[in-house]
């Protein structure tokens, strides 16, 4: 499978001429050699004239002075010609060196011009740097190599990635080549990896990868289809090269009826279908970042809708552009201008003993009003500044803990920031921590990092990684919404986490259903084997909390104890 995958031709073909696109034209190839002919014929009409002179300065030069000096222009450019033009720079550089030697031997020893002996050393010279310069060279390009091919692919499939994906789709735009951006999202795909196992659902991303390469490699001349992994279940499809809008339908339609076919795995057989997103250039927009926007609101409403449909086009109604760009330009103000603000949930143990707080960010309108973080949340995430609000409220909850600590230095307090999974898988995001950490003189050991289940599925290694680089700094680590995500006893059993959160929809049904009320008990056991504690969201009467203690939760967080405060508030609470 993965050398057929490395085999995808059409793909392959397509990064290779991306990168090659980068590289120095060749006319600059040419330009470099007929200077270094101009600066060889500069030198030997400077050493051959050494008894004519030249006014330069109130002071006659001889024009054997100026031999030097075109010599190392010469040399200048077989030095840019082995750096920027590789194999075919070097052989040049080294074919041109070389043609010097017998001009070189018939000066000194036919024509005994002495004049030509450093000339000679001076070749050798140049050959041996031409030659340390090209190896040294061809060492960093096969390390940029790796390191290009780490950075535009999928490591689990061999597919191109998202990054991979937008060079294309800039490089189409600059040559202002129509294409369409289709969305793929597998449906039901968690319940395979529920209940076969992840290495399964490995596989299947494989297989599927496997087909739409192999796929890719039969269209017709003309078309191209460049398949790329975006994460997780989610791929994408880069249309190119064809005529009529209607043919990009009729394409998808081949990579659904492919993904379709009968998929064998461990003597297991899997029948996979997915829901297609379409937009188009410049039919939709012209900008990458709409497109890729266009083609993920199409699918999910797609996703939303439900049926048998599964290819939608992207219609302005689906995404309320207007109102998304306006809620970004506040988002973008409120940041510019520190107009985040935060609210304090507090969160208590059975015996109604404050643990702590947690943060949630609050923006308001230019009238006062409050936007809902339902509104400008996935705006944040899907604009790029969602590290930008997770930081602000970090930082303004670390300040309000500043001020706990300094009238009650004694205190326990815990206080929870939430993380987006993008934002805690950079590599900045331990740096930033820890600068806010230092700024106020808070020991990490009162915060609490709050993470979805969401990051065990992309980057097992990376994640794990970067939560012992926050347990190493003492912060404590939470698992938000269990039970609703990727939920896996496997990598539970060696997640560093101190907490589980139950989601609000399972404390909802919990006394209303016995079923519901056996899961969230199943839960608090769970957490409780490993070794983490547990805390309910969501709890809202009376009812709830005998159930939770009854089943041995530990901490309850919800309107009956506690609603979201401000600062303030939250302060008098702690002092009371």
């Amino acid at each position: 499978m993965g050398d057929h995958l490395r085999s995808g031709k059409q793909i392959d073909r397509t990064l290779r001429d991306l990168s090659l696109r980068k590289e120095s034209p060749k006319s600059g190839y040419v330009l470099l050699v007929l200077l270094y002919a101009i600066a060889m014929a500069g030198t030997v009409f400077a050493s051959r004239n050494g008894g004519r002179f030249i006014q330069l300065f109130e002071n006659q030069i001889p024009f054997s002075a100026f031999a030097g000096v075109f010599s190392s222009l010469a040399n200048i450019c077989i030095i840019c010609l082995v750096v920027l033009y590789r194999k075919t720079g070097f052989l040049t550089a080294l074919f041109l060196l070389f043609t010097q030697f017998p001009m070189l031997v018939v000066n000194i020893f036919i024509r005994h011009n002495v004049n030509s002996f450093p000339g000679f050393f001076m070749n050798i010279l140049t050959i041996t740097a031409v030659v340390i310069i090209y190896m040294t060279h061809r060492n960093v390009l096969k390390y940029q190599t790796i390191l290009r091919e780490q950075a535009v692919k999928d490591r689990l499939t061999g597919l191109p990635n998202r990054f991979a994906c937008t060079e294309l789709m800039n490089d189409l735009v600059r040559r202002d080549e129509k294409f369409a951006l289709v969305s793929v999202d597998l449906n039901d795909f968690k319940s395979i990896n529920d209940t076969m196992g992840h290495d399964t659902g490995n596989e299947v991303l494989k297989a599927v990868a496997e087909r739409w390469t192999a796929l890719s490699d039969r269209m017709q001349d003309g078309i191209n289809v460049f398949v790329a992994r975006i994460s997780a279940d989610e791929y994408m499809l880069v249309i190119s090269g064809y005529s009529l809008s209607e043919d990009v339908e009729d394409i998808v339609l081949m990579f659904k009826d492919e993904l379709e076919k009968k998929l064998t795995i461990d003597g297991c057989d899997y029948f996979i279908t997915a829901c297609f997103g379409i937009t188009e250039y410049p039919r939709d927009d012209n900008n990458i970042d709409s497109l890729f926007l266009f083609a993920d609101a199409a699918l999910h409403e797609l996703k939303r809708l439900g049926g048998s449909n599964y290819i939608m086009r992207f219609r302005p109604d689906i995404l309320n552009t207007e109102k998304f760009v306006e809620t970004e330009r506040k988002l973008r103000h409120a940041l510019d201008n520190k107009k985040i603000s935060f609210n304090l949930q507090p969160q208590f143990d059975n015996d109604h003993k404050l643990r702590g707080f947690e943060a949630l960010a609050r923006m308001r309108d230019s009238d006062g009003s409050y936007i809902s973080p339902a509104e400008f949340i996935p705006v944040a995430e899907k604009s790029g500044l969602i590290d930008r609000v997770d930081m602000r409220v970090f930082e303004l909850a670390v300040e309000f803990l500043s001020d706990v600590l300094r009238g009650k230095k004694d205190s326990g307090l815990i206080i929870s920031c939430n993380v987006s999974v993008k934002h805690l898988m950079k590599n900045s995001f331990i740096d930033e921590v820890k600068g806010i950490l230092i700024k106020y003189q808070v020991p990490a050991s009162h915060i609490e990092i709050e993470i979805t289940e969401s990051i065990m599925i992309d980057s097992m290694d990376k994640a794990m990684e970067r939560i012992n680089e926050i347990k190493a700094l003492g912060m404590k680590v939470a698992i938000d919404d269990f039970g609703t995500g990727y939920s896996s006893l496997s990598y539970l059993n060696s997640f560093p986490s101190d907490l589980l959160k139950i989601d609000k929809s399972f404390i909802d049904l919990m006394n209303t259903s016995e079923s519901s009320k056996q899961y969230v008990a199943a839960i608090v056991t769970i957490g409780h084997v490993l070794n983490f504690s547990v805390i309910s969201e969501g709890v809202e009467d009376e009812a709830q909390i005998e159930t939770l203690r009854e089943i041995g939760c530990d901490y309850i967080q919800g309107f009956i104890w506690g609603r979201p405060m401000s600062a303030d508030d939250a302060l008098e609470l702690v002092f009371s």
